[in-house]
């Protein structure tokens, strides 16, 4: 028998679970900030925030926002366990302090970038909470809009590997040029005049 289609019937709404992303939040925003990468290594996956405090002139925003207290990331990303995306969760390992050491190999190989004016706080998410990584990471992104997530793409990119070296730099990779594997990409990409420009403009109509 055909239903009417209703698409109330089909909307989730949970004040519980609304409770517990900002319980997240708060809880991450609480957490110790660390030298990029921290100084031990540990066991974990979750999620991760970057933070800028040198005086580039891209990031003024960052340095008067930072300079206190880190109140607004440049980048939130998230580490996942292994196994995770075909849901066949494997022993647990570093998978956290990994990523935050593949963007410290990011930024050192840059040539405008010094990895000591960049912090980092992170939460790490174990067992039935893993299963909010993506989510706690969505949320973060929403909330304070970095301008590695939001504007300037391609931080988090890997090298593509052989044979797909014809697709174009990302906008990190030309305002931030240095990676040994983005030099070999020969796409069209945008001028570093109109990324930087884009970049200046940014802040101004996505903080408040």
């Amino acid at each position: 028998m055909q239903v009417k289609f209703d698409r109330s019937k089909h909307v989730f709404h949970s004040d519980a679970f609304a409770e517990i992303i900002k319980d997240t939040i708060r809880f991450f925003n609480g957490t110790p900030v660390h030298q990029l990468p921290p100084p031990e290594n540990f066991i974990g996956a979750g999620v991760y925030a970057l933070y800028y405090i040198g005086k580039s002139t891209l990031y003024k925003y960052l340095y008067e926002a930072n300079r206190i207290s880190f109140e607004q990331p440049i980048y939130v990303g998230k580490a996942v366990p292994r196994g995770w995306r075909q849901a066949r969760l494997q022993e647990a390992a570093n998978e956290l302090y990994a990523r935050l050491n593949d963007h410290e190999n990011s930024i050192t190989q840059t040539r405008n970038l010094r990895i000591e004016d960049f912090r980092c706080r992170f939460m790490i998410l174990e067992d039935a909470a893993a299963d909010m990584i993506g989510t706690v990471e969505a949320s973060l992104i929403r909330q304070y809009k970095p301008i590695w997530n939001s504007c300037i793409d391609g931080f988090g990119n890997h090298d593509p590997g052989s044979g797909r070296y014809n697709q174009a730099k990302s906008d990190w990779d030309i305002l931030h040029p240095g990676r040994s594997w983005a030099i070999k990409l020969k796409g069209v990409h945008p001028t570093e005049k109109e990324i930087k420009e884009k970049a200046l403009a940014y802040y101004g109509s996505n903080i408040e």
